[in-house]
C-alpha cells in the first residue's frame, strides 16, 4: 500500500531573525555639494553638520539616532537645493518681466512724444 503524497519541491522558509534593515543613508555627498556650490542661507552647512552626525552615529552602531540625523540632513539638503534653484529662477523671471515692461513703456512714450511734438501745421493757421 502506497500512502505517499506528492511532495513540494520548495522548502519552508526558515524561521529566524527578521531580515536586516539596511542602515540609513547619511546624505554626505549631497551636503558637501550644497555647502560648496549652492549655499543658500547656510542651509548647506547645516545639512553637512547633520550628515556628519548621521555618519558618526551609523559607524558607532546607534541606528535610531543615525536615522534622525539622516532625516534632518535630507530635509536641510532639500531646502538648500530648492532655495538655490528657485531663487535664481525668480530673479531671472523678475528681470525678464521688468525688461519687457520697460520696453513696452519706452515704445508707448516714443509714440506719445512723436505725436505731441510733431503736430500738424493746421493749428498754427
Amino acid at each position: 500500500m502506497d500512502t505517499s503524497y506528492p511532495r513540494e519541491d520548495e522548502r519552508p522558509p526558515k524561521r529566524g531573525a527578521p531580515p536586516e534593515v539596511p542602515p540609513p543613508r547619511d546624505h554626505l555627498v549631497w551636503a558637501i555639494f550644497n555647502t560648496l556650490y549652492m549655499n543658500f542661507c547656510c542651509l548647506g552647512f547645516v545639512a553637512l553638520a547633520f550628515a556628519v552626525k548621521a555618519r558618526d552615529r551609523k559607524v558607532s552602531g546607534d541606528v535610531e539616532a543615525a536615522r534622525r540625523f539622516s532625516s534632518k540632513a535630507r530635509c536641510y539638503n532639500a531646502l538648500a537645493t530648492a532655495g538655490s534653484v528657485v531663487v535664481p529662477l525668480l530673479l531671472v523671471a523678475l528681470i525678464v518681466t521688468g525688461v519687457i515692461h520697460l520696453s513696452k513703456l519706452a515704445q508707448e512714450s516714443v509714440g506719445f512724444f512723436t505725436y505731441q511734438f510733431s503736430g500738424s501745421d493746421d493749428e498754427d493757421q
